[in-house]
């Protein structure tokens, strides 16, 4: 809990300390060998949400199953600009994508009232949009190129 003019803090057995800011609870999540990946999560002024936690809980058991799905919506999304003869790296599967991207945050939101697991990566060859992949349920349901 926080003090009068403190932030609320809500500790997680598994996630941590996550503290609230911005309208949304923030803390860490280790992912891909990162310790420190930024994780946000919907909740209430008083604690994250049951379901959000849930979620977030999940994301590093499920990060490896995941990536075939990611580096596939990557390389897709890579395609057009490689195509379009731009500046960009050349990245000839899929699975080369990830010498071009990076993690920057994790978050739990609500999208169309489903509980949405977002992973927000940068890509090189699309500067100016952060990629996000979007699960629900645990299934990719889609990699939007502007998050």
């Amino acid at each position: 809990m926080a003090g009068l003019f403190g932030s609320a803090v809500f500790e997680d057995q598994v996630l941590g300390p996550l503290k609230r800011s911005g309208g949304v609870w923030r803390g860490k999540v280790e992912l891909g060998g990162r310790p420190d990946v930024p994780l946000l999560v919907f909740g209430s002024l008083r604690e994250p949400g049951t379901a959000a936690l849930d979620a977030a809980r999940e994301i590093a058991r499920s990060f490896e199953d995941w990536q075939p799905a990611i580096e596939a919506a990557l390389f897709d999304h890579y395609s057009p600009y490689a195509e379009a003869g731009t500046d960009v790296p050349v990245i000839a599967t899929p699975g080369e994508v990830w010498g071009h991207v990076s993690l920057e945050s994790a978050a739990i939101v609500k999208m169309g009232g489903q509980v949405t697991t977002e992973l927000v990566y940068a890509a090189a060859w699309d500067e100016e949009h952060r990629l996000g992949a979007r699960f629900q349920a645990g299934q990719l349901v889609e990699l939007c190129g502007s998050v």
